[in-house]
């Protein structure tokens, strides 16, 4: 594959997560207003009297991937130590922004902490990134595995990127199993028909299916070697994502009671439906992605509210988890809506598919 290529992939990948964390910082994103005072004033206030070592680790976790990328992203232009300087300042010239513009949010409060664990988040990225760049973009074992397995052509690195995005919304514990697009939820709108358990089985089920066979399909557009057993391990994974994140979240008792007997029944039919639409060509994997992904986003618009998840979340006291959950939410919304028109302007090299 092209270093032009895995360029423009390290540049999405940046860009990517840069919103992500001006979304997570500014969640919610309402009743912005004024206070009068010097939005300066909290770089020279004492340090907050009340903080946890996870708020800290969670603060310098957040940054790090943002200094690695950009770092990572600088190191083809400039020698180590300016790229790992300048990726430094740009994690904390990020942080620095969204600190201040948290004094214009009620429910935000700017910290000089935070500010401080983000700017060592970065600075630990960026060394990372400056020192280990080249070998883990170019000469790695994850490099060598890129050119042999994914497909080459225009797409590639956007298709990369959606495929990470959609194991991200496996992480909000308010979707269905599969499910994505939900405009409802994200506009806070009310369901479009009342809960019927017998219903909602096959809601379950329909939703599982077609969202699997839309997933599945397109991390296979994305593989030249391998596809089947790869895609497969990818689904197995967004699976135990899924158990993972239920379960810290909502405690072990929840882990696996996502498992309806719907999730599992479309789960084994969009198996049986993606495994058949691989032994299609190319385009035709692409059309059947595509309206399986447009039937998913419908049913997901028009299912009734899961009174399982309604009551788990009543209980659930995210705290924390606010901005992960806000930021979830939206990837899990968005995500039909960006991964459909990458599907129509997708266009690998059909000589390099090996299925």
């Amino acid at each position: 594959m092209a270093i032009g290529s895995r360029t423009h992939l390290t540049l999405y990948l940046t860009g990517g997560y840069l919103l992500l964390i001006v979304y997570a910082s500014l969640y919610p994103l309402a009743g912005w207003r004024d206070s009068g005072g010097n939005p300066l004033d909290f770089l020279y206030a004492a340090w907050p009297r009340y903080y946890t070592d996870f708020d800290l680790a969670t603060n310098v976790a957040v940054y790090l991937p943002f200094g690695l990328l950009c770092a990572a992203a600088l190191r083809r232009r400039l020698p180590a130590v300016p790229a790992g300087l300048l990726a430094t300042l740009l994690g904390s010239a990020v942080s620095l922004s969204m600190e201040l513009l948290q004094n214009y949010l009620p429910d935000r409060v700017p910290s000089n902490l935070d500010l401080a664990c983000n700017a060592a988040g970065a600075l630990l990225g960026a060394w990372l990134g400056a020192s280990k760049a080249s070998y883990l973009l170019d000469e790695g074992r994850l490099a060598d595995w890129r050119r042999k397995n994914l497909m080459r052509g225009y797409g590639v690195d956007l298709g990369v990127m959606l495929v990470a995005a959609w194991l991200l919304t496996q992480l909000s514990p308010e979707s269905l199993l599969f499910g994505s697009g939900n405009l409802r939820l994200m506009l806070d709108l009310p369901p479009v028909q009342p809960f019927l358990a017998e219903r909602f089985i096959s809601v379950e089920t329909t939703i599982a299916a077609s969202g699997l066979l839309a997933a599945g399909l397109i991390v296979t557009l994305l593989l030249r070697r391998h596809a089947r057993p790869l895609t497969i391990g990818l689904l197995l994974f967004a699976v135990l994502v899924k158990a993972a994140t239920h379960g810290v979240l909502m405690g072990q008792a929840a882990a696996l009671a996502w498992i309806t007997p719907g999730n599992s029944t479309g789960m084994a039919i969009g198996l049986l439906l993606w495994w058949s639409a691989t032994f299609l060509g190319i385009e035709l994997q692409r059309a059947v992605a595509a309206l399986a992904l447009l039937f998913a986003t419908v049913m997901v618009n028009v299912a009734p509210d899961n009174p399982y998840l309604q009551n788990t979340l009543n209980i659930w006291n995210p705290g924390q988890f606010l901005n992960f959950n806000g930021l979830t939410r939206l990837i899990s919304s968005l995500w039909p809506f960006l991964a459909l028109p990458w599907l129509m302007s997708y266009r690998p090299r059909t000589n390099d598919s090996d299925y």
